[in-house]
């Protein structure tokens, strides 16, 4: 069974739906989430695609992401996603959403209103290792200084959200004192 995407405006409502790899190809704005965990720590959870992705292959990101399917909430996409890929289950909270386009390699192209979610979670995930290659949790300080000398290593939308989320301070009420 071919995976859809829904496809969406500008203002996230739904236009439609399309095969994933043929939105990919033809640029199109669909709906998608990140998701960033944190533990006790104030470090950050990481994943490492799987080597074999369609696009973005061992690059590091955010703890999971993906697409929600029709008719499915972002909550239970989320939900979903963290237990496929990164066999987890916490809670999560939506805390913005942003549309980015990038160019990822071998003629796709991320053209995604993503929703970012955050939330805690301190135990130790269990990967499907045909999603997730490794992972990692990686203090603030170390992943910015990381991210900025080897931008090549981490995936295009998981380095907006990092900026923004810094920014905006969204970890705030995450992070422990």
């Amino acid at each position: 069974m071919k995976e859809e995407v829904i496809l969406v405006d500008a203002e996230d409502r739904e236009i439609g739906l399309m095969e994933k790899m043929q939105a990919h190809q033809e640029a199109k704005l669909h709906r998608a989430f990140s998701v960033f965990l944190m533990n006790d720590k104030n470090e950050v959870l990481l994943q490492q695609r799987a080597l074999d992705k369609y696009h973005c292959g061992g690059m590091w990101t955010n703890t999971c992401c993906s697409h929600p399917r029709a008719g499915e909430t972002l909550q239970n996409a989320v939900n979903r996603r963290l237990r496929e890929e990164m066999g987890i289950a916490c809670e999560t909270s939506w805390v913005y959403s942003f549309i980015y386009q990038a160019d990822v390699g071998g003629g796709l192209f991320e053209h995604e209103f993503d929703h970012v979610f955050l939330g805690r979670f301190l135990g130790i995930p269990q990967p499907d290792d045909t999603e997730v290659a490794g992972w990692k949790y990686v203090a603030l300080d170390q992943l910015q200084a990381d991210v900025m000398t080897n931008p090549g290593q981490y995936t295009p939308w998981f380095k907006i959200i990092l900026a923004e989320v810094l920014k905006k301070n969204l970890l705030d009420g995450l992070l422990s004192t």
